[in-house]
């Protein structure tokens, strides 16, 4: 046979040569369609006719028979730790902390809707003041200091204050309107001083939906409300913290992460703005695996993601009596421009995603780092491809099953 294609060290060469001394065993074996049987595999031991049973293909026929025509343009990539690194990278998810940087720890802004108070004190001898100070709350007083009534901001975003005129509050802090009011009452008021308060809040909230206990308005403090307090303030998460991402939408911009990775980096957990939209979206990803591997089946794995040597773990490993560990495929629709592992487009001007078939060849060592840092996406297929000696003693079977029916007829005529 090739030597290329001699049985794998990975195999059970013990149970071949076992099963050739079976063939050796049986003279009669020797019959045209036995001999016919056993030329063929020898003829063709790399790849067995393709009439004999199998559960996939082989390495071969993978490598080979990419373009059938029922999927145009797939592309074969030999994975090295280059290309692995990068499509790591670049399926990384934005950090919070990167993509909408903290600005101070005050997120309170007044905005139009919001209902607010205002409070004027005179230093003695009172100048403007010392008439409205009769407060309705609390009766006369002797203070002089004036309460204006409770009024709600204007949609262009203004209130009015006496002597002060129109006072702009849009945008502005409790602080910030303090100090201006204060600055138009100069010259007018003795030594006046001014305390904002916040009524009712109606603009500077957080929307929190999703996978959330209850989808909820929060309203925002000058404490500066957190990433993970609008999650405490919907009642929590629904689902397994591993298996869910938190988007967060400001403006124009959006980004997620998993939320796992927000509890264990405090600097993801970011302050948040008026208007933010957080949403807890549950991602139940998944991968299958086919092939001379432990389990076949469908695994699901976290949001933060798995490497393929942990899905190869959590699939039972190769199987040692049939897997080649040569033809370790992982099939998925990727990005073109990252499928060449040097950056370059595979064709130009396409946009959408191109079937890609990466292989690892796990004989080599320096594989199983690789392995380490080659991400699994959702819905990635990872075959591994049964050794040309396992092919082979399912031929051998086959050709010992034909010849078995002679001998005994044989032994029963003498």
């Amino acid at each position: 046979m090739d030597g290329e294609h001699a049985p794998l060290p990975l195999g059970s060469p013990g149970k071949t040569l076992k099963s050739m001394k079976i063939v050796e065993n049986f003279p009669d074996c020797r019959s045209p369609l036995t001999g016919a049987l056993l030329s063929l595999a020898l003829a063709g031991c790399a790849t067995m006719p393709g009439w004999i049973s199998s559960a996939g293909a082989s390495r071969e026929q993978v490598m080979e028979r990419r373009d059938t025509g029922r999927i145009e343009g797939i592309q074969l990539v030999d994975v090295d730790d280059a290309l692995a690194r990068k499509l790591a990278e670049s399926g990384k998810p934005g950090q919070f902390a990167e993509v909408f940087p903290s600005e101070g720890s005050n997120n309170y802004l007044i905005g139009p809707g919001d209902v607010i108070e205002v409070w004027v004190w005179e230093a003695p001898p009172a100048m403007l003041f010392v008439a409205l100070a009769a407060d309705p709350k609390t009766g006369p007083v002797t203070a002089h200091s004036a309460a204006f009534p409770e009024q709600m901001v204007t949609p262009d975003g203004t209130i009015t204050i006496p002597f002060a005129g129109r006072v702009p509050v849009k945008g502005r802090t409790t602080a910030a309107i303090e100090a201006e009011i204060v600055k138009r009452l100069q010259g007018k008021a003795n030594q006046p001083q001014v305390i904002v308060r916040v009524i009712k809040n109606n603009t500077s909230n957080v929307t929190v939906v999703g996978e959330v206990t209850t989808n909820t308005l929060m309203p925002l403090t000058p404490k500066g409300e957190r990433l993970l307090d609008a999650l405490a303030a919907g009642g929590g998460v629904k689902q397994p913290v591993s298996r869910v991402a938190i988007q967060l939408s400001r403006k124009n911009v959006t980004a997620t992460m998993p939320l796992d990775t927000v509890i264990r980096d405090p600097r993801q957990n970011i302050l948040l703005k008026p208007g933010d939209v957080v949403t807890a979206l549950f991602q139940p990803q998944s991968f299958s695996v086919l092939g001379a591997t432990g389990k076949n089946e469908e695994i699901p794995f976290e949001a933060q993601g798995i490497s393929l040597a942990q899905a190869l773990a959590r699939s039972g490993g190769l199987t040692e009596s049939r897997a080649d560990a040569r033809g370790v495929f992982v099939f998925r629709f990727e990005e073109a421009r990252l499928v060449d592992g040097k950056g370059s487009v595979v064709s130009s001007g396409n946009v959408d995603p191109v079937p890609v078939i990466y292989q690892i060849d796990l004989r080599d060592p320096a594989s199983f780092f690789v392995t380490q840092h080659f991400p699994i996406r959702n819905h990635d297929v990872i075959y591994v491809a049964n050794s040309p000696a396992a092919e082979f003693e399912k031929f051998l079977r086959l050709v010992v099953s034909v010849a078995v029916p002679t001998v005994t007829l044989n032994a029963a005529v003498r």
